[in-house]
C-alpha cells in the first residue's frame, strides 16, 4: 500500500500565520493582486471534471476552478478588496509550469499532478484529489490488463507526466505497444471511440471524465493494473511563501469545515454540465486521508 506523505508543519501554525498575514507587508503575487485589482488563474479547456469549457459561455468549470474560486474569495477578504477581477488564462500540459513562473499566470487549479521534478520549478497547495493511473477501453476489447496492449496502439496526453510513463513502461517491460500522444485528453478520447487505439492511459479520474462523455458510458470501462500515482495540486510560483500560505488556508477551511464533500460530489458524483454527465467516481480513501490531513507531497 503506498502511504501519502505528511507535510512537516501543522494546520495550527498554517491558520495562525494566515490570521496574522494582515501585519505583514505584502509581497510577491499577493502584492502584485493588491496593487492590480486583478487575478489571472491558469485553466484547462478539456480536463473534465476538473477545468474544462462546458458550454457556449466559453467560462471554464470544474471542480479546480470551483476551488480556484474559493482561493479568490480568501483573496478578497484578506486583502479587503471590495473588487477583484478575475482574469483566465487558457494553458495546456506543455505551457502550464511556463505560464506560472513567468508571471502570466497567478495560479493554476487543473489536473497537475505534484511530482519531485515539478516542485523544482514551481510550489504546489495541498493536494485536492490521489488519482491513479489506468487503462480506458471498450468493454469488449478483452484489454483486462498492461499485458493485453502488445502490439497495440495505445493512446495517451501529450506532456504528461502519464506520456513518459508508458513510454518507459513500454521500454521496459518489452510490451511493443505503439504510443501515440494526443494533444490533449479530449483528442485521446476520440482516437479511441474511432478505433485509432486500442486503450487510453491516463489518471483514472480523467478516464471517468472522458468515459462520461460517450453516448453510452457503460460500454467503456476502466481497467489495468494501477500504475503511476499521482497528487493534483494548483500551482504558485516559488518563494512565494505568503501567497501558497494563503491558498493552503483556504483549501484547509474547506476540509476542516467538510464543505469539500459537497463541492467533490457535485463534480464527481452527479450530472455535470453541459449534457448532464456523470463520472460515477466516489471519493476515495487516499482522498478522505488528504482531506483529514492535508498534503501536497508526492506519492511514494
Amino acid at each position: 500500500m503506498h502511504k501519502i506523505t505528511l507535510l512537516g508543519c501543522t494546520l495550527g501554525l498554517l491558520f495562525s500565520a494566515i490570521s496574522h498575514a494582515s501585519e505583514v507587508p505584502l509581497d510577491g503575487t499577493l502584492a502584485k493582486i493588491a496593487n492590480s485589482s486583478t487575478i489571472t488563474l491558469g485553466y484547462r479547456d478539456a480536463s473534465v471534471p476538473f477545468s474544462y469549457v462546458g458550454d457556449n459561455s466559453g467560462q471554464p468549470m470544474g471542480y479546480s476552478v470551483e476551488l480556484a474560486g474559493k482561493v479568490v474569495e480568501r483573496i478578497q477578504q484578506q486583502l479587503h478588496l471590495p473588487k477583484l477581477a478575475v482574469k483566465y488564462n487558457l494553458v495546456t500540459s506543455q505551457t502550464r509550469i511556463p505560464l506560472v513562473q513567468n508571471g502570466t499566470v497567478d495560479l493554476e487549479c487543473g489536473s497537475t499532478g505534484v511530482t519531485a521534478e515539478r516542485q523544482k520549478q514551481v510550489a504546489f497547495s495541498y493536494g485536492f484529489i490521489y488519482v491513479k493511473g489506468q487503462l480506458l477501453t471498450a468493454k469488449d476489447s478483452g484489454i483486462k490488463s498492461f499485458a493485453d496492449l502488445r502490439g497495440k496502439n495505445v493512446v495517451t496526453t501529450a506532456g504528461t507526466t502519464n506520456e513518459r510513463f508508458l513510454k518507459s513502461y513500454n521500454v521496459e517491460h518489452k510490451i511493443d505497444m505503439f504510443v501515440i500522444s494526443a494533444k490533449d485528453h479530449g483528442e485521446a478520447f476520440q482516437m479511441l471511440q474511432s478505433g485509432r487505439a486500442a486503450a487510453f492511459y491516463m489518471d483514472d479520474a480523467l478516464l471517468y471524465g472522458e468515459r462520461a462523455k460517450a453516448r453510452d458510458p457503460h460500454n467503456w470501462v476502466v481497467v489495468g493494473e494501477e500504475q503511476s500515482r499521482e497528487i493534483y495540486s494548483c500551482m504558485v510560483r516559488k518563494d512565494d511563501p505568503q501567497f501558497l500560505a494563503l491558498v493552503n488556508g483556504a483549501l484547509a477551511d474547506l476540509y476542516r469545515s467538510g464543505e469539500i464533500n459537497g463541492i467533490y460530489q457535485r463534480w464527481f458524483q452527479q450530472p455535470i454540465p453541459p449534457k448532464g454527465l456523470n463520472l460515477e467516481f466516489p471519493m476515495t480513501s487516499e482522498l478522505k486521508a488528504i482531506i483529514a490531513q492535508p498534503t501536497s507531497d508526492p506519492v511514494q
